[in-house]
């Protein structure tokens, strides 16, 4: 078998055998350290040369395929290039909002440039629309096997998530390890329920720093009214705040991860969305069943006339409902652990306040409990925004994944956990915005 394995990952069997468990690791301690995370793991080390040879075997289409149908009760669209060579990304796509039946098939961002590289690409379109990431991880593996029974097996996968998508994205690689062997993870919601928590974090402080009552207010039209009746008044906005209104931002600066570049920017595009309700029925909704901020720290600039004391004494905490949060019963939306097995690049904009920086910060953490940090790069562009990444930028980080799994070579990143964050992204951003401080 092992004469199998050094055949199907070519000539360099040792540098091969690095990219699939990250680059420092040793083929022994690789195996040491996948048995610890569990037995499909080495199996899954074993299958994908596997799968190689019988791919190789196989021949590309002799002109291009495309699918598109219902599977499993969602939607779906396979494209195969003419020139196919043999590799495969699944897009797992963002929130598209509410509404009753199935979600929309999303073009990959990448499909033209996959396509003009030989890459194949597919996509689920969920069986519903909303936050469902529990569903949607399902859905995104079932249009894989579609694939796979209908196209062939590809020499590897990359699962590519974009907002809520990257939350689907990380879920799959600590939940079904093997199954795809790298993910680039753009705008996403990199750290799961950690998305839940923070929300119900700023509306806490929302409420704590105004006196308006809001965590108690789950319906969606009359929480909206005492935002923008009541609080809005209060608080005042971004360039034009009262005296509490800076003291909430200095609390959201920090729940946003630091004093990034053009985090105000950001903030402005999202003050008052973050603090109303896309859905009707918040109460029973999984993601705010399973949020918490029992273990939020607040922070606060001193000055501001509340202290840190007085703001984590005081503040509403909200708990997980009973059942919700669990890994037994729904490990979707569940903390997640940092087990990852494969290479993980993550692209993120600095002022991004619809999904913020400071998950990127969180999982990080996370990694570096779990021992598996060498796995993940992360990537800053200074920007405001949600998913306004360029071709450019997200191609770039297309491309270093890759060489980073078939050789074993870890791209460069940001160190998102670094004290002075001034000029952090600056590698990555290709054009800096107008109001960018390092421009002026």
């Amino acid at each position: 078998m092992l004469h199998l394995i050094r055949v199907a990952f070519g000539a360099q069997p040792r540098r091969r055998w690095h990219a699939i468990f990250g680059r420092r690791a040793s083929r022994k301690a690789a195996l040491h350290s996948a048995w610890r995370l569990g037995p499909a793991v080495v199996v899954a080390a074993i299958a994908i040369p596997v799968l190689s040879l019988l791919w190789a075997s196989a021949e590309s289409p002799s002109a291009p395929i495309s699918r598109r149908g219902i599977h499993n009760g969602a939607p779906y669209r396979i494209e195969v290039p003419a020139d196919w060579n043999g590799k495969l990304v699944v897009f797992a796509h963002g929130y598209e909002g509410e509404g009753s039946g199935q979600g929309s098939v999303h073009t990959s961002p990448l499909a033209t440039y996959l396509t003009r590289q030989g890459y194949a690409w597919a996509a689920s379109g969920y069986r519903s629309r909303g936050i469902r990431p529990d569903w949607f991880v399902a859905d995104t593996l079932a249009v894989r096997e579609l694939f796979i029974r209908d196209i062939g097996p590809p020499h590897w996968t990359i699962i590519h998530g974009m907002s809520m998508g990257g939350h689907v994205a990380i879920a799959s690689l600590e939940l079904y390890p093997g199954v795809y062997q790298g993910a680039l993870i753009e705008c996403g919601v990199i750290d799961g329920v950690s998305i839940g928590d923070l929300y119900v974090a700023w509306w806490a402080a929302a409420e704590y720093l105004s006196g308006i009552n809001l965590s108690e207010v789950l319906d969606r039209q009359e929480r909206a009214r005492r935002v923008h009746v009541q609080w809005l008044p209060l608080m005042g906005s971004p360039g034009a705040y009262t005296a509490r209104g800076r003291r909430y931002d200095s609390v959201v600066k920090y729940l946003m991860g630091g004093d990034l570049p053009l985090r105000l920017q950001g903030l402005e595009q999202r003050y008052l969305a973050n603090l109303v309700f896309s859905q009707e029925d918040v109460a029973n909704h999984p993601l705010y069943r399973a949020a918490s901020t029992l273990h939020i720290r607040y922070r606060i600039d001193p000055g501001l006339g509340v202290t840190e004391e007085e703001l984590n004494a005081q503040i509403y905490r909200k708990s997980p409902a009973p059942g919700a949060r669990s890994p037994t019963t729904d490990p979707v939306l569940a903390e997640l652990t940092g087990h990852i097995t494969v290479p993980v690049l993550a692209i993120h904009e600095t002022g991004d306040a619809r999904v913020p920086f400071s998950l990127q910060q969180v999982y990080r953490r996370r990694t570096l409990t779990a021992g598996t940090a060498h796995l993940l790069v992360q990537r800053a562009v200074r920007w405001p925004g949600h998913c306004a990444f360029t071709g450019e930028v997200r191609e770039q980080a297309f491309d270093d994944l890759v060489r980073w799994i078939e050789g074993g070579t870890q791209p460069d990143g940001d160190d998102v956990l670094a004290s002075d964050v001034s000029q952090i992204g600056l590698r990555w951003t290709p054009l800096l915005h107008v109001e960018d401080p390092l421009r002026q």
